[in-house]
């Protein structure tokens, strides 16, 4: 053991990649905060502490003068790449800490991992909580909306650190207790879905304004500047003014027509829309903007598509200044059913993994420090204050009045572009999603029809209780009532 290492940290980190190193310099620099630090490869460790020696950190050089280095019950943070070499750090972390210590996975991990993972470190009396973490490399550093999740016990010592470096939002840290065992992942991952959902819908309506009006990038930059005043206020409008006003340096022309138009992903999109799958729970605008990324990333197919049949009327907006207040209504409209549609999901994992999840303290840890952060989402804080079982987010009083006002340009935005043939599946989607929760009667009465055709598969009436299954022959049916129990 080096003669640092001794217990006076009263936190740690392994992993210091960016987002390790970032998130340790923020524990340091907050008053009360003493931080221990590992990493695999030493240089790294000896490099951090060299570049900023007013952090204080206590470097370690193993698993043992790390676990010596932290106060009882210790606490460490574990920032590395989600998969096997999370659970080999869990491994060496259980092989030197005591029960009551607390292991802390800061990374995105899927949250059946960490049910699994909390399970069997839970046997050997130690604490396992899955945290979620968004902000970035930034957040990390300035402060993130951290999502936690694990035991009450460890709550108890986590509250007070995690408080002191999270983001805060109208006076309030960006951070509370999502829930046991997987509930803080689970939470992350529906965030990072609302994200995907989020940048496709305001990709699509840059797309739609370009084409409709001519504008250039730098005048769209102005437009989404003068929305980022309005209730579309949010760090993705921001940012997209700031990239649509680039201008590439080698070439002079604006940057967003130099970046190849192939989208990248992590996996916590697809885990969205899987999960949601399980569930039964539509999350359509997050699936389209998962999918829309996924096509992007097809160019062979996309290639030998482009001869493909289309219609023959080009988008020309007659007035360019009503039709950009069309799509901006129309983006307004389309994230409020992400946003529903995402919470749709969290009630629904709540209920199915046994998590008392306060959906509006959600909403409020995601004021700041997240990519998601927008105004609009102390609405939704007070939606769920004033209804906590509310069944549709997007039926609350302010978002049924927002949707009036916004369905009429939503409509025309999404018929215009499928007249021009221009793709807004996150448009389309989530109209179509609106537009069925409002249906009186869907036509999965059809479908129930055709599947107890082929498969037996039974249905019930609207006029009498019970199951029924007809028997198909010709053109004589009988129907007779089927014993369910």
């Amino acid at each position: 053991m080096t003669e640092n290492a001794q217990a006076t940290a009263n936190i740690g980190v392994v992993g210091l990649a960016v987002m390790g190193s970032n998130l340790a310099r923020n524990l340091a620099s907050r008053e009360g905060n003493t931080v221990a630090i590992y990493n695999r490869t030493h240089a790294k460790t000896e490099e951090l502490v060299a570049e900023h020696p007013e952090a204080g950190f206590v470097p370690t050089g193993s698993y043992e003068e790390f676990a010596a280095a932290l106060q009882k019950p210790r606490a460490a943070i574990i920032m590395v790449k989600a998969g096997a070499g999370t659970d080999a750090v869990i491994d060496e972390l259980v092989r030197v800490f005591e029960p009551g210590d607390i292991i802390v996975d800061g990374g995105n991990a899927l949250f059946g991992d960490t049910i699994r993972r909390e399970k069997a470190v839970r046997e050997t009396g130690i604490n396992f909580v899955g945290m979620g973490v968004s902000g970035g490399e930034e957040g990390a550093l300035l402060g993130p909306s951290l999502m936690p999740g694990g035991s009450d016990e460890s709550w108890v010592t986590l509250g007070p650190i995690l408080r002191s470096i999270a983001a805060v939002a109208e006076g309030e840290a960006c951070v509370t207790h999502i829930g046991h065992d997987g509930a803080g992942h689970f939470v992350k991952m529906v965030h990072n879905g609302i994200e995907y959902a989020d940048m496709q819908l305001i990709a699509e309506a840059y797309d739609l304004i370009r084409k409709g009006t001519g504008q250039s990038p730098a005048e769209i930059a102005d437009v989404f500047a003068e929305w980022n005043r309005g209730e579309l206020e949010s760090y993705l409008i921001e940012i997209t003014s700031e990239v649509l006003r680039q201008v590439d340096a080698e070439t002079g022309a604006p940057l967003v027509d130099v970046i190849l138009d192939q989208a990248g992903a992590k996996g916590t999109g697809a885990w969205t829309v899987q999960t949601a799958l399980d569930l039964g729970v539509p999350v359509s605008g997050i699936a389209e903007a998962t999918f829309a990324r996924s096509l992007s990333s097809h160019p062979e197919q996309r290639a030998v598509s482009r001869e493909l049949p289309g219609p023959d009327q080009v988008l020309t907006a007659p007035d360019a200044a009503q039709f950009v207040e069309d799509v901006r209504l129309a983006l307004f409209a389309s994230k409020i059913v992400a946003y529903s549609q995402g919470f749709d999901e969290i009630r629904a994992g709540a209920a199915q993994y046994g998590w008392d999840i306060d959906l509006g303290a959600v909403s409020k840890i995601w004021r700041g420090g997240c990519i998601i952060r927008a105004q609009f989402l102390n609405r939704i804080a007070d939606a769920y204050a004033e209804t906590p079982d509310l069944p549709v987010l997007l039926t609350a009083p302010y978002f049924v009045e927002a949707l009036e006002r916004a369905q009429g340009a939503w409509r025309r935005i999404v018929t215009a572009a499928a007249t021009a043939g221009i793709p807004a599946p996150a448009f389309s989607s989530s109209l179509a999603y609106y537009d069925g929760l409002r249906a009186e009667r869907l036509p999965a009465a059809l479908i129930q029809g055709q599947r107890d055709f082929f498969g037996a598969h039974t249905y019930k009436r609207v006029d009498k209780d019970g199951t029924f299954h007809t028997l198909w022959s010709g053109d004589r049916t009988e129907v007779e009532g089927v014993d369910t129990h």
